[in-house]
């Protein structure tokens, strides 16, 4: 890896490079849909996935997009159930359930801490309940989630790569033992996880992409995730499409 070896992706570089964000509406979602999932009884099933919109993520990763539909404020307490109750209300019925908020369910700036039990009732009655977390972010409150949800919670882990120079360039902000950490406390707690995995990241080629990815997806399984979702890397939050130039 040797491509802009004086380069420094920290957060003013990256801030630096950012367009504006998208307008949102604080009492619904910006998206909703329904997908398909292989499940762990092997069987492929509907999934039902709301986008909801809150306050951005704390961390400012090199290839996230996602801040561009964030506010710059936590949203109120209240805000996350109505948005939840109204994409349930025009999804068809699904097996399970997908809650991405563009960041943490578990940072105490995106999702108030008084609305977990609206949450968890109205989505108890899925088999399986998933959230996305950093690593640095579970906790305690992963378990008070749990205890009022009463299905399955599983949560997605942005692992990336086990590249550790190219962790630091994706400013992620992390190690690989916060990464085991997290699926140690997660496994010991009952709760299952999920990784994510960046398929050709920016300063790797094309045959160093596909290598990494394989070693992520490696690690992540030795470390206890129940599966690894991969991502190809996208243009079009700035940062990487400087890069690309």
């Amino acid at each position: 890896m040797s491509k802009f070896p004086d380069l420094i992706t920290n957060d003013i570089w990256i801030l630096s490079r950012r367009g504006g964000k998208n307008p949102v509406d604080t009492q619904k979602p910006y998206a909703w849909m329904i997908e398909k999932e292989l499940s762990s009884s092997g069987i492929v099933e509907d999934v039902a996935v709301i986008f909801l919109t809150n306050s951005e993520c704390p961390f400012r990763c090199l290839m996230c997009d996602l801040w561009k539909n964030t506010t710059d404020e936590r949203v109120g307490a209240g805000s996350i159930p109505r948005q939840i109750e109204l994409a349930l209300n025009d999804l068809p019925p699904a097996k399970h359930l997908k809650l991405y908020n563009s960041g943490s369910f578990f940072d105490l700036n995106a999702i108030p801490v008084e609305d977990y039990m609206n949450i968890a009732s109205m989505v108890r009655s899925f088999d399986s309940v998933i959230v996305v977390s950093h690593p640095k972010m579970i906790g305690t409150n992963c378990l008070n989630f749990r205890d009022l949800l009463k299905t399955d919670l599983q949560i997605a882990l942005g692992l990336e790569t086990v590249f550790p120079e190219l962790l630091n360039r994706l400013n992620k902000r992390m190690t690989l033992d916060d990464f085991s950490m997290a699926v140690n406390f997660l496994s010991h707690n009952e709760i299952l996880s999920r990784a994510f995995i960046l398929l050709k990241p920016p300063f790797l080629s094309e045959e160093e992409g596909i290598f990494w990815a394989e070693k992520s997806i490696e690690f992540a399984f030795r470390e206890g995730v129940e599966c690894c979702t991969v991502i190809p890397v996208r243009p079009g939050n700035g940062a990487l499409d400087e890069l690309i130039e």
